[in-house]
């Protein structure tokens, strides 16, 4: 039973999304780092306590290494994402970036031999060209709001190579960790769910650390984990979200992996309510969309 599962991390990534964005600071060098000491933080709790009292896992260390190219593209390109945001406004927006599913879908229908139905191939189809079509309508929004505000920005926040090139390497290098992760956990059943869970959230919690005391020894900057409450909230419902994430791209890697990329719609919906972002039309009718895809998906639950 993998919908309900995916579905539970939707919703968490989409809600982390909003938590990304309120606590992210354009005019801050360093935020990027901030948040990924925070996400690092909270996924190495959460896999400690995994381990010692939830499951009582005995973690297989060498692990770390057997998944770290795993790893290594989420974190990646979760980093990047992080740095993204400092161009949000202005680019093409988040939702290109979580087209990685489709990317992934791609990969495991090419190279794993992979297979959909042909309905469950619609349902992926409306999802990767909604989420497009949410980009596009998102951008020409913020085109027509910057023109009526009259407001003059850098125009390296207008370079459209600038503003596209880091949702593009975010979906690109996602897109190869959800292929990856489903040819370990799926196909080639390298390792347990549990042992892979494990291994990201510790090597992401290693990387916090690093980047920690890089903040404070070589860059001299300060850090209070009580000034960090939105990326605290962020990094909370990323890692609920990938607690229940583990378990539904090991049953069925080649739909879930573009249903779950659909998080961003529930961001957008977020950012209208909290942040009073207003949507239009088009972009009503393009969710309504994605979320007839994710029925379809769900009701092919096999």
């Amino acid at each position: 039973m993998w919908f309900i599962p995916a579905l539970v991390t939707v919703l968490a990534w989409g809600t982390a999304d909003l938590f990304y964005k309120k606590g992210n600071d354009p005019s801050e060098s360093f935020s990027a780092f901030r948040t990924v000491i925070m996400v690092g933080v909270v996924m190495g709790a959460h896999a400690i306590l995994y381990m010692m009292f939830y499951k009582q896992v005995s973690f297989e260390w060498f692990n770390l290494i057997k998944y770290l190219p795993v790893s290594a593209m989420y974190i990646l390109s979760m980093a990047i994402g992080y740095v993204g945001l400092r161009y949000i406004e202005l680019s093409i927006s988040s939702p290109i970036s979580n087209s990685s599913g489709a990317v992934s879908a791609l990969l495991s229908f090419l190279l794993l031999g992979s297979s959909m139905r042909w309905v469950q191939f619609v349902a992926v189809g409306m999802i990767s060209i909604g989420i497009f079509l949410l980009s596009y309508f998102e951008k020409k929004e913020a085109d027509r709001e910057l023109a009526a505000s009259g407001e003059k920005v850098d125009k390296k926040y207008q370079t459209s190579t600038l503003a596209i090139i880091y949702p593009i390497l975010y979906c690109l290098i996602d897109g190869l960790g959800t292929f990856l992760d489903g040819y370990y956990l799926e196909t080639k059943k390298i390792m347990s769910e549990d042992q892979a869970l494990i291994s990201y959230e510790m090597t992401f919690f290693i990387v916090g650390m690093i980047a920690l005391v890089y903040l404070l020894l070589v860059k001299g900057q300060r850090f209070s984990f009580s000034g960090e409450k939105n990326r605290f909230f962020a990094a909370s419902f990323e890692t609920l979200g990938q607690f229940f994430y583990v378990g539904a791209i090991a049953s069925n890697a080649i739909v879930v992996a573009p249903m779950i990329s659909s998080y961003s719609i529930v961001s957008v919906i977020l950012s209208r309510i909290f942040l009073k972002e207003k949507l239009t039309t088009k972009q009503y009718a393009v969710i309504a969309m994605i979320m007839v895809a994710i029925a379809i998906l769900g009701f092919y639950d096999g």
